[in-house]
């Protein structure tokens, strides 16, 4: 038998209880707490009186905990009296402590200060990050050439073949289309002035120089970055990079060394290849807008290409590689989670390389400026 009263003078209210409040007379405890629970609307104190209980368990206690949180949740304030049974203030006590001790997560308000605050403070925290990942990997590749076993170099020709061969085609298109946009925005341009002589050099110019090492690390960070990234954070998350340390390979000199290697070689080889398709854009885009024969657009080009053109351009992609492998490799060793974190790393993988190229292209740009290239 359960038997609940609501004794009320004025803002005050105390709750009688008596009988059985276990397992077996749940339902019926849940039903009269449900429909005491309405007369107590208005109360700013409410007393519970344990003195009738005769019986009380783990579920009784529960059901009177929550009670009592969620009269104090609409404002009253609560009150067990315990003075005549200890032990059932004591149950349900501990059951609103475990509830109370429940960590709660209070929205905060952001202020422009305290977002520049934590970003500065992510920022260093990310910068002293990558440049220690730096460190380790210049270590490691100079441990690879005295400890040649802890390398992965059965691997160096499959990744070959998947960063240089596999990505021929797309960065080819790219490279074709890129140097078609030039010829025709040379023409619309260069045209005004009669000056149609200098659009296979305008074509030159920024394609060797700057926008053919550009797009084909772009591409190539967007293809083969993300794929190195997703590749080495599933291994993060299904272990098997802490089985690698357990059989007493490092991690960086096994999988990242022939990575960036394989990156290193296959895109100064791309970045070629679409120079000469980015010539043969603006032949297509040149003589079929003007007048001028292929034979003279070959001659004009053959009269801008010096090695100082071509080098300029190629001295760069050794280091645009090295930021895409260092980055791509690095978010997949730091990888921590599930699927969905493999995803997510892969994403900031292919951002973070596509950003570090511009930079690394545009620092380049600067340096050739200064030096009066």
């Amino acid at each position: 038998m359960v038997v609940v009263q609501a004794d009320r003078e004025g803002n005050s209210a105390r709750l009688m209880l008596a009988g059985q409040f276990d397992l077996d007379h749940a339902v019926t405890t849940a039903r009269e707490l449900a429909s005491i629970e309405a007369s107590l609307d208005g109360c700013r104190v409410v007393e519970l009186d344990l003195t009738g209980v005769d019986d009380i368990d783990g579920a009784g206690a529960v059901q009177l905990a929550r009670l009592l949180d969620r009269v104090e949740a609409r404002g009253p304030r609560t009150h067990v009296l315990d003075e005549d049974n200890p032990k059932a203030a004591r149950l349900i006590a501990l059951y609103r402590q475990r509830l109370t001790d429940t960590p709660v997560v209070t929205a905060r308000r952001s202020t422009i200060l305290g977002s520049l605050g934590s970003s500065a403070a992510q920022l260093l925290r990310s910068l002293t990050s990558a440049l220690d990942f730096i460190g380790h990997n210049a270590l490691a590749a100079g441990q690879a050439l005295t400890s040649r076993r802890s390398v992965d170099w059965r691997s160096l020709p499959q990744l070959l073949q998947q960063i240089g061969a596999d990505g021929l085609a797309v960065t080819s298109g790219a490279n074709l289309l890129v140097g078609v946009i030039i010829g025709v925005l040379g023409v619309s341009q260069l045209g005004r002035f009669g000056a149609t002589v200098y659009v296979p050099e305008l074509v030159v110019v920024a394609h060797f120089r700057e926008l053919g090492p550009l797009v084909t690390a772009i591409v190539v960070a967007g293809r083969s970055g993300a794929g190195l990234a997703s590749e080495i954070a599933t291994m993060k998350v299904s272990e098997e990079i802490d089985a690698l340390r357990a059989m007493g390979f490092d991690p960086v000199r096994w999988l990242v060394v022939p990575r960036c290697i394989a990156l290193v070689v296959a895109l100064p080889v791309l970045t070629w290849i679409g120079d000469l398709l980015a010539l043969l854009g603006g032949i297509v885009a040149t003589t079929s807008l003007t007048d001028m024969s292929a034979r003279a657009y070959v001659m004009a080009t053959a009269d801008a290409i010096t090695p100082a053109s071509l080098l300029e351009g190629l001295i760069k992609t050794p280091f645009l590689a090295l930021a895409i492998g260092l980055i791509a490799c690095g978010q997949g060793l730091a990888t921590a989670g599930g699927a969905a974190a493999v995803g997510a790393r892969t994403t900031t993988a292919v951002v973070l390389s596509i950003l570090g190229v511009i930079v690394i292209s545009s620092l380049f740009t600067l340096f050739y400026a200064f030096m009066g290239l």
